[in-house]
C-alpha cells in the first residue's frame, strides 16, 4: 500500500474506534485522550467535587460525541468513564479489606501490603497521564493541587485513608502514589491480643493506665501500628470526658466515644498563606476545655506546647512519635522542643519527666506482625529515668515482666478496677506487690 492510500484510509485526526482494532488498550487510551482535549482532567475533578452525578453525565455526553457510533461503542464508553471517574486499577485494591497499603511507583510498578508483607500487583496503568488523572481525582476535592510548583502533597480520601503524592521532577520514574488504608472499624485491646500484638496482662496494664489518666507516648517506626494502638487505647477513655484530637491528617477514629472534637492542621495554599500548624492547634485546644488532648503524631515544635499542656492539668493525654526505642523517644522530644525554643536540655528533660508516665514501643516483626516490644515508666525529677516494666523476649516468645510501675499502687484506691483483679495480675506476671527499692 502506498503512503497516499494509507493516509486516505486512516486519518489520524478522525475519531474512529473500530471493534477490529488490534489493541483494546490503545482504543481506550485514544478515547480518553480525546475526552481530555474537550474536558480536561482538572475540570472533571472539580465537577466530581461539586456533583458526582453531573460529572458522570457530562463525561458520558462528551464520550458519546467523540465516538462515531455510541450504541456500538457502549461498552468502550462505559470502560473509559469508569476509568476517568474512578480510581482505575486501584479500585479492587481499595475494596480489598486485607490490603493495608497501596504503593504506585510509576505507571508500571504497583505494589500492595497485606499482613505486613509487600507483594507486587499485576495491575498497571496505561501511562503517566492516567496516574496523574487519579492523583487529581484524589486531591482535587480537597482543594489541593499537584504540579511542578507543588510536587509534594499529603492528603486523605473520604474513607480516611492517608495519601502521599510525589511527581516529577522530584520523582524520577514517574508519579509516585502511596495510600495507607485504615480499617472501617477500630480494634480494641482484646482484638489486638488475638492478633498477637500484646497479651492479656499487658492489655490490663494499659487499660488501667488510661483509666488512671497516665500520659502515654506510643513510639515505633512507620507502619508499626501506632495509630491502631492509639485508637484501641481511646476505647478505654471514660465517656464522660471531653477529648480534643489534633492531627496533621485526620487518621484517629474515636468511634466509640460520644464527646470528641477533631482538629486537623492545614497546609499553605497555592499563594503560600493560610497555614495552620499542629502547634497552633495545640495552643488553641487549651482554650476548648479539654479533659484529654490527643496529638496524632508529634513531630516538631508542638512538642513543647504538648509538654506544657500535660504539666498544667491535662493528664491522660496521648501522642505518637517515630522512634526506635523508648530512650530515643526522650532524645527526639528534646530535639523537637528545641525547635520551638532554645532551652537548656536539663530543663526540657525535667518537663518530659513530669509530663509522661508511660512510653510504649511498637515494632513490626519479620513475619509482618505488629507487636508491643517494650513498655517503660518515665520517672525522675531533674532528669528523665526510664524503667522498663516489660519487654518482649523473642527467643522465649513471651513477655518478661521486670518492674512494678509506681502508679499501679493507686489503681484500687481510684476505684477504676477491683483490687482482687490487681492482685490476680500480680500473681500472673510474677511481680512483687511491693515496689522495688
Amino acid at each position: 500500500m502506498s503512503l497516499r492510500r494509507y493516509l486516505e484510509a486512516v486519518d489520524p485526526k478522525s475519531v474512529s474506534y473500530l471493534k477490529h482494532e488490534a489493541q483494546p488498550r490503545l482504543r481506550r487510551s485514544r478515547l480518553r485522550d480525546d475526552l481530555f482535549e474537550r474536558l480536561p482532567s482538572e475540570r472533571i475533578a472539580a465537577l466530581l467535587a461539586e456533583d458526582p452525578i453531573r460529572a458522570r453525565r457530562e463525561v458520558l455526553g462528551v464520550l458519546e460525541q467523540v465516538v462515531r457510533d455510541p450504541i456500538a461503542e457502549r461498552d468502550l464508553i462505559r470502560e473509559v468513564a469508569d476509568m476517568v471517574l474512578g480510581l482505575g486499577p486501584l479500585e479492587d485494591l481499595l475494596a480489598d479489606p486485607s490490603v493495608t497499603e497501596i504503593m504506585v511507583n510509576g505507571p508500571d510498578a504497583v505494589f500492595y501490603e497485606r499482613a505486613g508483607k509487600l507483594y507486587p500487583c499485576d495491575v498497571t496503568f496505561y501511562d503517566e497521564q492516567q496516574v496523574r488523572m487519579i492523583i487529581d481525582r484524589i486531591v482535587g476535592p480537597l482543594g489541593r493541587r499537584v504540579d511542578e510548583q507543588s510536587p509534594l502533597v499529603s492528603a486523605r480520601l473520604p474513607q480516611g485513608h492517608r495519601v502521599n503524592v510525589v511527581i516529577p521532577p522530584l520523582a524520577l520514574n514517574g508519579p509516585v502514589l502511596t495510600i495507607r488504608k485504615f480499617p472501617e472499624r477500630i480494634y480494641s485491646l482484646d482484638e489486638l491480643i488475638k492478633l498477637g500484638s500484646l497479651d492479656e496482662q499487658l492489655a490490663s496494664l494499659l487499660r488501667w493506665a488510661v483509666l488512671c489518666r497516665c500520659n502515654i507516648a506510643v513510639s515505633g517506626g512507620t507502619g508499626s501500628g501506632k495509630t491502631t494502638l492509639l485508637n484501641a487505647l481511646s476505647i478505654e477513655i471514660p465517656h464522660h470526658e471531653r477529648i480534643i484530637t489534633i492531627e496533621d491528617a485526620a487518621e484517629l477514629r474515636f468511634l466509640e466515644h460520644p464527646h470528641v472534637v477533631r482538629l486537623e492542621a492545614r497546609p499553605r495554599n497555592a499563594e503560600g498563606s493560610g497555614e495552620i500548624t499542629i502547634r497552633d492547634l495545640v495552643v488553641n485546644a487549651l482554650r476548648m476545655r479539654p479533659d484529654r488532648i490527643v496529638v496524632g503524631e508529634c513531630r516538631g515544635a508542638e512538642a513543647l506546647d504538648m509538654l506544657q499542656a500535660m504539666n498544667t492539668g491535662h493528664d491522660g493525654s496521648l501522642t505518637t512519635l517515630h522512634a526506635n526505642s523508648p530512650a530515643e523517644v526522650i532524645e527526639r522530644l528534646v530535639m523537637m522542643a528545641r525547635f520551638c525554643m532554645d532551652l537548656p536540655v536539663p530543663l526540657i528533660e525535667e518537663q518530659i519527666a513530669s509530663a509522661f508516665d508511660l512510653v510504649i514501643q511498637l515494632d513490626r516483626q519479620l513475619d509482618g506482625t505488629r507487636r508491643i516490644t517494650s513498655v517503660c515508666e518515665c520517672t525522675g525529677t531533674s532528669s528523665v529515668v526510664l524503667k522498663e516494666i516489660v519487654q518482649w523476649d523473642a527467643d522465649a516468645r513471651r513477655y518478661k515482666w521486670l518492674y512494678t510501675p509506681g502508679w499501679l499502687s493507686s489503681v484500687p484506691a481510684q476505684k477504676v478496677v477491683n483490687g482482687e483483679e490487681v492482685l490476680r495480675w500480680y500473681h500472673q506476671t510474677g511481680l512483687s506487690k511491693s515496689l522495688p527499692a
